[in-house]
């Protein structure tokens, strides 16, 4: 299959959290075998979804020590179809437009593992390796990498060096910050829950509503975003804390910067710890918290301080849920991080809400001098291409990979700023064939 149209197929098949991963990863798996690659699918079914890792070597059985290339197969939701205008207002409906790609996972980064697959594939009928290699597609990224965890609870590679598929404009990334995924559950008092049932059943009631809007970006870089749900909650602290709410709703997912958020109040009083007055108190602490983030400086980020999302507020009969992640950089210890959470959770305790972390990853750091950075610097050089060393303010793979002892870099083509979990995501073409180029340098220089 022609490049550009396995591409198309990739962003035409949908692999947000909802759908899961299986179909992506057959086409994947097809795409391999037709390269003469031996291919491994590792399935698993997770609330009632299907999902599967692809592991796609050139040599038949798993060597003691391999070379992982690897790519997470699967996208975040895309929100609004009528806000991605640069592809008919469907994000699974690739367009190119001036030498770009256009549509939900071309940057992050379903199109990465075609470039590490045209890459390994050139070398399909090599017999001879120093470090063989292993293409690994991952499902779950966006959920608390599953497939990866599943990936090394299996022992089904044994990577000794690993390149992370990740938007870095073709720059290598070498430090991550870690995230805490953070859920809570704010029940509705019995008073206020009889009240708003009451409420919906009459036949003449009044209310207020209230539309908030913002830019979505990633959750690890909010700065570069609007977030919705934060001026929903500016609003609701203007207002008397007494309210009743009807409903409250806003964002897709914890990992993006929420674009549009609702809120309905009841302008009557007299309720006992009405959800109002919780939610006022709730962001309170959010805001002092992000107030402390401001002492915990590691300037080689952007941005340089913890970060904090809330990425999903939703109304359900008796209470409303809450989603968020914190980015955390390696100048945050794990004593810091647990204090953190302890004093949000105590905060939750007070309005009777129910936390919980559903995730946590510590960030990662490879060490700038290893053989593995230096000589990915110099085939960039060679290239033509920056050789300066970045780092990232999202988490990713390399969290996990490295804690079990994989030199890890993170690399990718296209752009993360302002593009990546947003409704006008693209790549350039130019920059997936570089992609192809540099993958091929290091198999050469690392495999062979």
């Amino acid at each position: 299959m022609e490049f550009i149209e396995a591409c198309r197929q990739f962003i035409s098949i949908d692999s947000t959290p909802d759908q899961g991963s299986d179909k992506i990863a057959q086409l994947a798996a097809e795409l391999c075998r037709s390269r003469g690659l031996i291919v491994e699918e590792q399935e698993e079914v997770a609330a009632d979804l299907k999902q599967a890792n692809v592991i796609a070597r050139p040599v038949s059985g798993r060597p003691m020590s391999e070379f992982m290339l690897q790519t997470h197969l699967d996208t975040p939701d895309p929100g609004p179809f009528g806000l991605w205008e640069k592809t008919g207002c469907n994000p699974f409906d690739a367009h190119i437009i001036d030498g770009n790609i256009y549509g939900l996972g071309t940057a992050d980064v379903k199109l990465d593992f075609l470039c590490k697959l045209e890459a390994i594939s050139a070398y399909s009928a090599q017999t001879k390796w120093k470090l063989p290699p292993v293409l690994v597609g991952t499902f779950g990224e966006e959920t608390g990498m599953a497939g990866t965890l599943k990936l090394i609870r299996k022992n089904k590679v044994t990577p000794k060096m690993a390149l992370i598929g990740e938007p870095s404009n073709l720059e290598l990334i070498t430090s991550g910050k870690g995230m805490a995924t953070v859920e809570i559950r704010i029940p509705f008092e019995e008073d206020e829950k009889k009240y708003r049932e009451e409420h919906n059943l009459r036949e003449s009631t009044s209310t207020q509503s209230r539309v908030f809007h913002g830019r979505s970006a990633h959750s690890s870089t909010p700065h570069l975003g609007e977030s919705a749900i934060k001026k929903m909650f500016d609003y609701l602290l203007q207002m008397p804390e007494d309210l009743v709410v009807m409903e409250i709703d806003g964002g897709v997912n914890f990992n993006t910067v929420p674009a549009n958020a609702f809120l309905e109040l009841d302008l009557v009083s007299g309720h006992k710890m009405p959800m109002s007055s919780k939610l006022a108190r709730l962001y309170r602490a959010i805001l002092n918290l992000e107030e402390l983030f401001l002492q915990f400086r590691d300037n080689g980020f952007n941005p340089p301080h913890p970060t904090l999302n809330i990425g999903i507020i939703r109304t359900h009969a008796d209470h409303v849920f809450l989603s968020g992640s914190c980015r955390l950089p390696p100048v945050v210890t794990n004593e810091t991080y647990e204090r953190w959470m302890k004093g949000l959770q105590e905060v939750c305790q007070k309005i009777h809400a129910d936390f919980k972390i559903t995730d946590y990853k510590r960030p990662f750091k490879t060490d700038e001098n290893s053989i593995f950075v230096r000589g990915c610097l110099s085939e960039l050089k060679a290239m033509g291409l920056s050789d300066k060393i970045g780092t990232q303010p999202s988490t990713n793979e390399a969290s996990l990979l490295s804690r079990v002892g994989v030199d890890c870099i993170s690399f990718g083509p296209g752009v993360r700023e302002g593009n990546i979990h947003t409704p006008h995501e693209h790549v350039s073409i130019q920059d997936l064939k570089r992609a192809v180029e540099f993958y091929k340098r290091v198999i050469e220089r690392f495999c062979l």
